[in-house]
């Protein structure tokens, strides 16, 4: 028998972020969240509460509403956030991929945390999607992120990293490890091309990183000149006559100049002529589609690395965080330049060497993704399981938070 139709409300997940990679996260998780309500027979509906943006929306979804909010919407106990946050049967929060810590700040530690406390009080069931956790570098905010995770049904990691420090704040939790949900995404595989032709290099260029970061100060502590590192990768890049350059952004933003990759793309390609810059993209598949296309391929926007990875290209991620290590060490896959510890020459160097033998990267890539599929069925497993333990609220207009 069909049971009554399921709301979900979708905390920290966005349908028209600038930044593809917080894309790429909701529209793979609102498809496995369908996928696993479908199987259990539910009808389900999807409000998604987040921060405001000005992009139009990827794509038109019927069954998600749109709840975006101001922050001080957030933060005031009521009002249309508490009203749609008790119209929900379930609460799935996904915290942006790696904004559950303090290191950003406690503006956005307060805003998950406070995400969280409302739900709590408002009753409804609370699950962490996959995500980073941590760290947590203040007293004040260790002891706040355990109260958060003791109340959830169920709190997904996307790394090994993350599940230490989960275990280490919440022993008792229901904590599950399973990889980020963006392996996911669908996309439209490259049609085949004939041998000879040139090879495709994909280089992502984050605007954040080269505008030295939100304070334009090296502010995440890069050991090398991201700028000068860049030029220098670009400049190997170019001097190839086998190589056709494709400069990549997944954080595209018309009203953000500090973050976009865009324009950094279209300045680099004027000082590398050839070089091509990729369409600005309407929705996260369409990017993952363009990196699919590539031979190889490298950037520091983790989620751009992610499409690689998960299309099956030869990649090497540029960390300027634990998250990478962390998301790609955990499926077995070492090959990442680390932007803190390292300097221009040894990450260029490691990034050649990877080019050079982009073969054997493939083979390792191909063992990676063996273990997605499974972590990801782990996740949706658990999912039903907190699905078969809930029932439509009986009166989902009552109480706010």
């Amino acid at each position: 028998m069909t049971q009554p139709p399921l709301t979900i409300g979708l905390f920290w997940h966005s349908m028209n972020s600038d930044n593809l990679g917080i894309g790429a996260l909701t529209v793979s998780n609102v498809e496995i969240l369908r996928r696993v309500a479908a199987g259990r027979g539910r009808a389900v509906r999807f409000l998604l509460l987040t921060w405001r943006d000005p992009r139009p929306w990827y794509f038109e979804a019927p069954d998600i509403e749109d709840h975006a909010f101001r922050r001080r919407a957030l933060l005031r106990p009521g009002g249309p956030v508490g009203a749609a946050i008790a119209r929900c049967d379930l609460i799935v929060d996904i915290g942006a991929g790696d904004s559950f810590t303090d290191i950003y700040g406690r503006q956005r530690f307060t805003d998950l945390w406070v995400s969280k406390l409302r739900t709590r009080l408002a009753g409804v069931p609370l699950v962490l999607a996959p995500q980073t956790i941590g760290p947590f570098e203040g007293a004040g905010a260790r002891m706040l992120a355990r109260r958060a995770i003791g109340w959830t049904r169920l709190a997904a990691t996307r790394d090994a990293p993350s599940s230490r420090a989960l275990e280490a704040l919440a022993p008792g939790a229901s904590a599950l490890e399973a990889t980020d949900v963006a392996m996911g995404l669908p996309y439209d595989p490259p049609a085949p091309r004939a041998p000879g032709g040139p090879v495709r290099v994909g280089v992502n260029v984050s605007g954040l990183l080269f505008n030295g970061g939100y304070t334009g100060a090296n502010q995440f502590g890069l050991k090398a000149d991201y700028p000068a590192l860049i030029r220098a990768l670009l400049g190997w890049f170019h001097a190839r006559p086998e190589v056709e350059l494709h400069l990549v952004g997944h954080v595209q933003s018309r009203q953000n100049a500090t973050e976009d990759d865009h324009r950094v793309g279209e300045a680099l390609a004027a000082e590398f002529p050839g070089a091509r810059v990729a369409p600005f993209f309407g929705a996260p598949s369409e990017a993952k589609s363009y990196i699919a296309g590539m031979d190889f391929f490298t950037g520091a926007r983790m989620h751009a690395t992610v499409a690689a990875f998960s299309s099956g290209v030869p990649v090497i991620p540029m960390a300027y965080s634990r998250k990478f290590a962390g998301l790609f060490g955990t499926l077995g896959y070492d090959h990442v330049a680390d932007c803190r510890t390292e300097d221009a020459d040894e990450i260029v160097a490691k990034i050649v060497r990877g080019y050079e033998d982009r073969a054997a990267l493939a083979r390792d890539v191909a063992r990676g993704r063996a273990q997605v599929e499974a972590r990801l069925a782990r996740y949706a497993e658990a999912l039903g399981a907190v699905l078969d333990e809930i029932a439509p609220r009986a009166d989902a207009s009552a109480g706010t938070a």
